[in-house]
């Protein structure tokens, strides 16, 4: 089951995609700690989607139409919200700081978790992904529940390790990204694809 499965979930891990803006983003913003708590939220969350999946309550979401609705613009209003938070930073950036300043004052480990939990969480995609993708490796015969965290665990594992090598190339490149031009550019362009998923997110049917 888990080998099988480990080739699909190392496919969703690596293309790009919302969680891998995030992880960008909050690694320019907070240094390299700020990426990988970012990723750890992130991660955390496939535990909750492959709960909700392993008893049906996604199924009911899928059937719902006013309650998948709900979800998915809570979603991308929070990704909205987000693009929103980039771009002004970016419009509101005055003088030079430091990587080492910056990177402290920027990071804080409950904003970094929440974030990327809330990300993952809300994203309606993930749920329709983990409904089509669980039952093709779960054993009717053993507890669903049980191998459904099990494969959650894997997807954590390879998501975890991607993440965060992701966020320490961006970490260690954060002397150059945090010159306030190239710093205003990278927040610019994060809000304004944040903002796009955001906004075909919610036009999504």
């Amino acid at each position: 089951m888990l080998l099988t499965s480990l080739i699909p979930l190392t496919l969703l891990t690596i293309t790009p995609g919302v969680d891998t803006l995030l992880v960008i983003r909050n690694s320019h913003r907070g240094g390299w700690r700020d990426g990988v708590v970012s990723s750890f939220g992130i991660c955390s969350g496939l535990f909750v989607h492959a709960f909700v999946s392993a008893v049906g309550i996604s199924l009911i979401l899928l059937q719902s139409a006013l309650a998948f609705n709900t979800l998915k613009l809570i979603g991308a209003g929070y990704l909205i919200w987000l693009g929103a938070t980039s771009l002004r930073s970016a419009c509101h950036q005055h003088g030079d700081m430091s990587a080492a300043k910056t990177a402290a004052s920027g990071f804080r480990f409950s904003r970094s978790f929440r974030e990327g939990l809330l990300s993952n969480v809300l994203n309606p995609k993930t749920i329709v992904f983990y409904m089509a993708f669980l039952p093709q490796f779960i054993d009717p015969a053993a507890s669903a529940l049980q191998q459904s965290l099990l494969i959650a665990g894997l997807h954590f594992v390879i998501a975890m390790i991607y993440q965060s090598l992701l966020a320490t190339l961006v970490g260690k490149a954060g002397r150059w990204l945090r010159a306030p031009a190239v710093r205003r550019t990278l927040d610019g362009l994060t809000g304004s694809i944040m903002l796009l998923f955001g906004f075909k997110l919610a036009f999504d049917r």
